[in-house]
């Protein structure tokens, strides 16, 4: 059984609902912005069974439906069937308990044809008129669907079971308690209890979309919340993507991984080439699966490799279990990534503990003057929630969060939000940690920022982070490509943003040109000294040179701005310029929000606003490539720059000692016999690897932290107070 939280809506649709008024007490809990009657009835319990539905719309191309329904109180959503697939008369039999405070409120049922990767159809809706039950008593119901554009269409009907009971003398505190477990149910859902590896090997004679008989596919995979894309291979039916993807497993008896296949079109939507789905409850755990599926609705084959893993790598608890302050737990972890332990399990690469320990001066958001606030603790695709402290701008969670790393150049975020049962969860503040800069052991107060963490907010909050990782085995997985996070936002189109890729685009490029000017000025003898020492240097290295010394001057150019830092003479100056961008696009989207009911203008601009945003992406992927390698030898993250003076000892050793020749021999029978050794073997670039794990120059900014205000200090406030 579902239970859910009330919602407030704002306008009325197509039915409503009004539930008789009860005698009980006045309920001041969780009230919304709207006004509310001082004479509010007592809270009201709504069980509901999803029964079936009969004769439904066909939305799909092979005359069925993918429905499932969805229960909403005003704009909020409560509830969400799942989806039954190809079937016009599906039978559900899912119950759902909501508890609703204020009784005036509809309850709306909208039914959609589930469409993975495309905007799902709507297949109509209904309302139910909750005056109309009787109390205490099971009453069935039919519902007729309409659609409020085409009044005359039928649609089929929505059969359901209601029962309306009164909760009459339920206090705040019960509330209170009630919401605190469904908030500990939610956080506990979001404990994964194992990993499914995905590799999508090829597909196999798939159906020609493009007037060349030929396509440009693509493969989406979702498996409830989480979704991941392919790469595109252009101009072909038989691709080979040979691309890995990581799912958490929610459910112990599995899921349903609902897979599509896509063609590729500039400027238009995209063909839709063909489905089809993995069932993981028919999949035997710890053993890699070679998968070989049928595209329905179209044609081909794709081949995947699917592998079940048990896992229990995060966990929650409260402040007095510490396993760092346990010494047997803690000799255990510390034994588990000792230096001897190297090539026992590659991906573990560490532990981390995060102790959120409380908030001060947070942001007001509710009428009240108050905030309920809750914190949201995230690393990669693992994501955990603390209980809700409600009506409180200085609450104290004391939990203690423990994640395994699979990669020590992850950013550890915590959000603070707001929780409101009337709509989504405000925006409280947001901090962004880079592991390889956490102290350990020290508790710190994080000046809270903005969405895009370009700017602070109100508040601060208190963390205590500690991590332990296996320095040899974060080198080697340094060199794999990086974990894809499947919760992040789409791009869209922003004038700001592409006017802030293009000038660090061209910054990069300006320093290339600049270089070219020097050595053409030597080549003109504007400065005879000059030119005559680079003429010099120049007959002596060409004379001289051998391969090791290229990286042996990079190895100099590191050591050089090493010593550079540690003597005092740091050279690497904040960057003003992305720090103004950064702020004015974040004023930029705030007028975007407010513009966000015109809702024609970005249709009529489709085809631009994709090729705008394909050129937006690659300026970004352009300038944050030559930041990395600039921010590589200036030591931002000392990690990788000590990693990369060791790689280049290693090759300017072997360069010297080994001659070329071999060397390329050898490279070459490495790439002619790699996929003989290895047929699905994903390709990677050891050095795009490195350089992706370096942090660009906007994402230094968004990591710097902020200097907390000295008035958040607890002591100083005491001494305030004796005054």
């Amino acid at each position: 059984m579902v239970i859910l939280l009330p919602q407030l809506p704002k306008s009325l649709g197509l039915l409503s609902f009004t539930i008789v008024p009860m005698k009980g007490k006045i309920n001041t809990v969780g009230t919304s912005n709207a006004d509310v009657p001082l004479a509010d009835p007592g809270m009201y319990q709504l069980d509901i069974t999803l029964r079936r539905g009969q004769s439904l719309a066909a939305r799909d191309r092979g005359g069925t439906s993918d429905p499932y329904v969805k229960f909403k109180i005003g704009r909020k959503e409560v509830f969400r069937s799942k989806i039954i697939h190809k079937n016009l008369n599906p039978v559900w039999e899912e119950k759902a308990c909501i508890l609703i405070d204020h009784l005036r409120e509809p309850l709306y049922i909208k039914v959609f044809d589930y469409d993975f990767g495309l905007q799902d159809d709507f297949m109509g809706s209904a309302f139910l008129d909750l005056t109309q039950l009787d109390l205490n008593r099971s009453t069935d119901v039919t519902l007729t669907l309409k659609d409020p554009h085409y009044p005359d269409h039928d649609l089929g009907i929505i059969l359901l079971s209601v029962i309306l009971t009164p909760k009459e003398g339920e206090s705040r505190d019960v509330f209170q308690t009630q919401s605190l477990r469904l908030s500990d149910q939610h956080r506990k859902s979001h404990l994964w209890r194992g990993i499914v590896s995905i590799t999508l090997i090829e597909g196999r004679d798939l159906k020609a979309m493009d007037s060349n008989g030929l396509s440009d596919p693509y493969v989406k995979f979702r498996l409830g919340h989480q979704k991941y894309k392919s790469k595109i291979m252009p101009k072909t039916l038989n691709p080979q993507w040979r691309e890995q993807f990581d799912f958490h497993l929610y459910e112990e008896r599995g899921g349903i991984i609902d897979i599509t296949a896509w063609d590729k079109d500039a400027g238009k939507r995209d063909d839709f080439i063909g489905r089809c789905q993995v069932d993981l409850s028919s999949l035997s755990r710890e053993q890699t699966h070679k998968l070989e599926l049928q595209l329905e609705e179209g044609e081909g084959h794709l081949v995947l490799l699917v592998t079940l893993t048990a896992s229990a790598t995060v966990s929650i608890s409260d402040l007095s279990v510490n396993s760092l302050e346990d010494q047997k737990e803690r000799e255990e972890i510390l034994k588990r990534y000792s230096p001897l332990r190297i090539f026992h399990n590659l991906k573990d690469v560490g532990f981390l503990q995060v102790k959120v320990i409380r908030a001060e001066g947070l942001m007001a958001a509710d009428v009240t003057g108050k905030s309920d606030p809750f914190c949201v603790v995230e690393l990669n695709n693992d994501r955990l929630l603390t209980h809700t402290v409600y009506k409180n701008l200085n609450p104290e969670w004391n939990k203690v969060f423990t994640f395994n790393i699979k990669d020590i150049h992850s950013v550890l975020e915590v959000t603070v939000y707001d929780e409101d049962r009337d709509r989504s969860a405000d925006f409280l503040g947001k901090v962004a940690i880079p592991l390889l800069s956490i102290q350990n052991g020290e508790q710190k107060a994080y000046v809270l920022k903005n969405k895009q963490l370009t700017g602070p907010t109100k508040g601060v909050i208190y963390l205590e982070i500690d991590v332990i990782f296996n320095a040899v085995k974060a080198s080697l997985r340094t060199l794999i490509p990086k974990e894809q996070k499947y919760i992040e936002e789409e791009n869209r189109l922003s004038k700001q943003l592409l006017l802030r890729n293009f000038i660090r685009t061209k910054r990069c490029v300006m320093v290339l040109v600049n270089a070219a000017y020097y050595v053409n000025s030597c080549f003109d003898w504007d400065s005879p000294p000059r030119s005559l020492a680079a003429f010099v240097l120049f007959l002596f290295v060409v004379w001289n040179f051998e391969l090791y010394m290229i990286p042996l001057v990079l190895l100099l150019l590191l050591t050089w701005n090493y010593f550079l830092i540690i003597s005092g003479k740091d050279n690497r100056q904040r960057d003003t310029v992305v720090e103004d961008m950064l702020e004015d696009e974040e004023e930029e989207d705030d007028k975007d929000d407010k513009d966000s009911e015109k809702k024609g203008f970005i249709n009529k601009i489709y085809a631009i606003q994709e090729v705008c945003v394909s050129v937006q992406n690659i300026l970004d992927e352009v300038a944050s490539f030559g930041e990395r390698i600039k921010n590589t030898f200036n030591w931002t993250v000392p990690f990788l720059s000590w990693l990369a003076i060791v790689a280049l000892c290693v090759f300017t050793i072997i360069l010297y000692f080994v001659p070329l020749r071999y060397i390329v021999l050898v490279w070459g029978i490495n790439k002619f016999t790699k996929k003989l050794r290895s047929p699905y073997a994903i390709d990677n670039n050891e050095l795009l690897d490195f350089l992706s794990r370096v942090p660009s120059d906007v994402q230094v900014v968004q990591y710097q932290e902020l200097k907390p205000d000295p008035s958040h200090s607890p002591y100083k406030r005491k001494k305030n107070n004796l005054g």
